[in-house]
């Protein structure tokens, strides 16, 4: 009988083949990166009480060069779980509060005039940190939405002409509350587009509620600074050498082909959603200390990277989570 080891090593000496621009991994950086990544994920978990892989799926987007999109009700944890992911690292920390008065120029800076000496000075917006709290990003309007679209997929911000790129690392970690619509506006499908992850936190168990109350009721707690942000560039240089063999690249492309051609979808998960579901395997790999990806990392992160990018049709009996959870169920995976 074939196990899934057997099959993996199959994938990927198949993949292998012909591809001899594959980097490889020393094992050590790979445990160091393991290691680290279970650290941060201790750290943070002192101070948020999440349950399944909410804290691993947050990281996994940071290392993954991409921004997260935290969608739940009020009051579950959301900016705390982002304040604590940049508590966390040693690097400059920016929250924007989104409001319907904030103008394009309040979140990418400005231009001001200075008579004495005859010359304009920029002056930077909060969008130009390390890691950038977007709390309730759909309280303002789409012109102001707009201005962290540059930002987010190029890693620069374009004002007056000049192009400024933004610092390195960049993560963007977005709120926004799904109970409420009066005084909102919904995110354009081309910025959720720009979001590696989008995920929802839950109510936690009565357990979790319990250890809630217990932790603040002598005052909220804090994460303690634990890596800097020069080791961060570092493992996201680590989770793009991990190996996608051909098959499994194949299967990423069978499963976002699958999302275009399913009942109830409109349009769906476009070639950048492809690129960012091979990004989001990779790293999900290395956290498993591999230097290479089987179809089970695929599916593991499938559902929080895909099912944002469906636009459904309005007469459709399901929603997108369960559009993917039947295509990962249906999609023949390499054997």
């Amino acid at each position: 009988m074939t196990t899934v080891q057997d099959r993996t090593e199959q994938v990927v000496v198949t993949g292998r083949q012909n591809e001899p621009d594959i980097r490889s991994i020393k094992p050590e950086e790979l445990e160091r990166f393991a290691d680290d990544v279970q650290r941060l994920s201790e750290n943070i978990s002192r101070v948020v009480v999440a349950g399944g892989d909410t804290v691993k799926l947050a990281l996994l987007g940071l290392f993954s060069e991409g921004h997260i999109l935290l969608e739940d009700l009020p009051g579950v944890g959301k900016t705390l779980l982002a304040k604590s992911i940049a508590t966390s690292i040693d690097c400059e920390f920016k929250r924007i509060q989104f409001t319907p008065d904030l103008m394009p120029s309040d979140i990418t800076g400005t231009t001001l005039v200075d008579m004495q000496a005859a010359r304009f000075d920029f002056i930077p917006g909060p969008i130009f940190a390390n890691i950038v709290l977007a709390d309730e990003i759909n309280r303002t309007g789409p012109r102001t939405q707009a201005a962290l679209l540059e930002a987010m997929a190029e890693r620069q911000v374009s004002v007056e002409g000049d192009v400024r790129p933004l610092p390195a690392p960049f993560l963007v970690i977005a709120t926004q509350n799904i109970a409420e619509s009066h005084g909102t506006f919904p995110l354009p499908d081309s910025q959720l587009d720009r979001f590696l992850i989008a995920m929802k936190m839950g109510m936690p168990s009565r357990d979790d509620e319990t250890e809630i109350l217990l932790r603040s009721q002598r005052g909220m707690p804090t994460a303690e600074t634990i890596i800097s942000g020069e080791r961060v560039r570092n493992m996201q240089r680590t989770t793009s050498m991990v190996g996608v063999a051909l098959p499994v690249r194949q299967y990423i492309v069978d499963i976002v082909a699958a999302t275009r051609t399913a009942e109830g979808v409109d349009y769906g998960v476009s070639p950048r959603g492809g690129v960012a579901l091979q990004r989001a395997s990779q790293t999900w790999a290395a956290m498993s200390k591999r230097d290479y990806v089987v179809p089970e990392d695929v599916q593991a992160v499938a559902p929080h990277v895909t099912a944002h990018r469906l636009i459904m049709s309005p007469a459709a009996d399901r929603n997108a989570a369960e559009v993917i959870e039947k295509v990962l169920r249906t999609t023949e995976v390499p054997a």
